[in-house]
């Protein structure tokens, strides 16, 4: 099984996906280790991301997840996952790729862009970010709202992929 915490910044997936990894006693990789040096000096710069700037980003993330599975490794990765058809690269045909959507209002995600310091995310990027976003349905991921604790997120994320036991 792969775990791909996805939301928009300042939603916790980096914080989530750690501890997600961490109960399920597998490896976590962030997303953002994949940006070019390109995107990430443009994230720098408030200058929003294109489709032309993801797409490759993407391939590779998808690229990464193939060989856990050829490993027959469970993962956890974080993406921001803006859109259904990002969603789909990063799907591919798997059953076994779970998304885990950390939903949040734009004033809490402010707040905690605000207070964030070392990334090279611009805070004034969060309305694009949330302008882009499409999200997911039922069928695509399992919902969580980011006013929880992180504890009650990966508690409420556990039961819904039928490990609540694990510990």
């Amino acid at each position: 099984m792969i775990l791909i915490a996805m939301g928009v910044s300042g939603a916790g997936k980096s914080r989530i996906g750690e501890m997600l990894a961490e109960r399920l006693s597998c490896s976590y990789t962030d997303g953002d280790a994949f940006h070019s040096a390109a995107n990430k000096e443009k994230m720098h710069h408030g200058i929003p991301l294109t489709d032309d700037d993801r797409w490759p980003w993407l391939r590779t993330i998808r690229a990464a997840i193939e060989e856990k599975q050829r490993a027959g490794e469970t993962a956890v990765f974080t993406c921001s996952s803006l859109k259904r058809s990002y969603r789909d690269v990063l799907r591919g045909n798997d059953t076994d790729v779970r998304f885990v959507y950390l939903k949040g209002s734009f004033a809490v995600l402010h707040e905690r862009l605000q207070s964030r310091t070392g990334h090279f995310f611009d805070p004034s990027l969060l309305q694009s970010q949330l302008e882009t976003l499409e999200e997911p349905g039922p069928d695509e991921a399992i919902e969580v709202s980011i006013e929880l604790t992180p504890e009650q997120i990966v508690d409420q994320v556990m039961v819904k992929i039928g490990r609540a036991q694990q510990r």
